[in-house]
């Protein structure tokens, strides 16, 4: 695996060596090495035009790490349009390029399709860019090593800031021991767009600290270089609000009015998205308990208003998990492991058209239990049932499960349709659960 591929931060001149020549005037030691702000762009396909960046800067933790887990909370239940539209960009914060490798060794491991299709970025920095952090002033009670370790975090945000502003619409900064909910990716972009036409300049989808802050990514040079003025002097989350005192608030008035003015320029989602899941703070020691009370709860299924049909299935059900309750968006479909040839059919009670279909296999908390080698089988209504009963002829394959997901449009050729099945192909070794019908 190399760190030699370079990309430069921007893709204009004039506008890079004007970030340059601000970026050299807070950060003079950069001038001695020219190379010191191309990131080193370790895994990537150059994905660009997404509607949704996500930024993730990760450290070596003295105790447990918590980034495989949020990125698979980010990755689990994303349909293929939706990858499409996507970048994830991990930053591995560190300048020992063997960590750096192993990091996103194991990425490649954990997470082969998303790094293929261009959906998952690791970078890291150059090992001129951090300064000497010996020299900092202790401010606001604060150790020495809190100090460097929040100057260290404001140079992490703008460094990826910068890199990620080309990439997309919104950018959202995330921190790399949280878990999403499974509609994040939907409702982030929904609420966006609601909120499109008002001057904000971030919307939030936490409410702890700087988790789940989104951004236009056409703002995104303007707060780094914020933050990089003032990187030795504050918290990240108190220079993000003088960014807010500054482009809002009138000195002439009182608090009451700037906190009022400030608001406009940031809008709060309920519920949240993502909540913190880290004990071991980033910082060695700091033991961290932050848990998001509006979080709430994790979906473990999501209903549909299905078309009427009767339903069967080889597999055996758990419990009360019954298709039935779940094709009614009741409950979830979970079942014993399956093996080839197993089956779900879904049999209209009248031939329909039918645009597409979704099956989600898996939840949040039982993510393994996913359908592997399956495809989806469609049944035209010009097709007879008895054919399918009786001879089990195969029918029209419109898609198969990848990662979990089967989603497909049906072919207006074959329409209208009678029945659409699922079909195992092969043995499994794990159960299977249906979330989503």
């Amino acid at each position: 695996m190399s760190l030699d591929t370079l990309k430069p931060l921007t893709d204009s001149p004039d506008q890079e060596m004007f970030l340059q020549s601000t970026i050299y005037y807070f950060m003079p030691h950069l001038r001695e090495h020219p190379d010191s702000l191309v990131p080193n762009v370790v895994l990537g396909q150059g994905r660009r035009g997404v509607s949704v960046v996500l930024g993730i800067p990760t450290v070596k933790r003295e105790k447990q790490s918590y980034l495989m887990s949020t990125l698979g909370s980010l990755f689990y239940g994303l349909t293929f349009s939706q990858q499409r539209d996507l970048l994830v960009i991990v930053f591995v914060a560190e300048t020992d390029f063997d960590y750096v490798g192993s990091i996103a060794k194991a990425i490649s491991k954990n997470f082969p399709k998303e790094v293929h299709l261009g959906l998952l970025e690791v970078i890291s920095p150059s090992r001129h860019y951090y300064p000497n952090f010996t020299s900092l002033r202790e401010t606001f009670g604060d150790s020495k090593d809190r100090v460097k370790w929040r100057t260290k975090q404001n140079l992490d945000f703008s460094f990826l800031m910068l890199y990620a502003q080309n990439k997309g619409t919104y950018y959202v900064q995330l921190e790399d021991d949280v878990f999403a909910k499974a509609s994040y990716y939907s409702d982030m972009k929904a609420f966006a767009t609601q909120e499109a036409s008002k001057p904000w300049l971030y919307l939030e989808f936490s409410q702890l600290g700087f988790i789940g802050k989104l951004f236009r990514t056409h703002d995104l040079p303007m707060i780094a270089q914020f933050f990089l003025m003032f990187h030795r002097d504050k918290p990240i989350d108190w220079l993000l609000d003088h960014i807010l005192w500054v482009k809002a608030c009138n000195p002439e008035k009182d608090t009451k009015d700037c906190s009022e003015q400030k608001a406009l320029l940031k809008q709060r989602y309920k519920p949240s998205l993502f909540q913190h899941i880290g004990l071991h703070s980033s910082l060695p020691g700091k033991l961290q308990h932050l848990k998001d009370k509006d979080f709430g709860k994790q979906t473990l299924y999501q209903g549909h208003n299905n078309p009427a049909a009767e339903l069967s299935s080889s597999l055996k059900h758990y419990q009360q998990h019954s298709l039935d309750r779940a094709y009614k968006g009741e409950d979830f479909f979970w079942a014993l492991a399956p093996i080839h040839g197993d089956y779900i059919l879904i049999n209209f009670t009248q031939p329909i058209h039918i645009s597409g279909y979704l099956f989600r296999s898996g939840n949040i908390e039982i993510t393994g239990d996913k359908f592997y080698n399956t495809s989806v089988e469609v049944l035209p209504s010009n097709v007879s049932y008895l054919l399918l009963l009786v001879f089990s002829v195969c029918l029209h394959v419109s898609g198969a499960f990848e990662n979990g997901v089967a989603e497909g449009k049906i072919e207006e050729a074959l329409q209208p349709i009678s029945a659409l099945r699922l079909v195992v192909r092969s043995d499994s070794d794990v159960w299977v659960l249906l979330s989503e019908v």
